[in-house]
């Protein structure tokens, strides 16, 4: 996703896309550092 988006800004220059790539990649960090291998915690237990 942030090659495709990478991509389409390259060709554009749409601010909007520069701002969704370094959104993406805001996430990718936080969600590799947020991984600590345990299970997630849930507000409820499946039934």
């Amino acid at each position: 996703m942030l090659k495709f988006a990478w991509d389409v800004f390259s060709r554009t220059g749409n601010l909007e896309t520069y701002l969704l790539i370094k959104e993406l990649e805001q996430d990718s960090v936080e969600g590799t550092l947020d991984q600590s291998g345990e299970l997630a915690d849930v507000d409820s237990p499946i039934s």
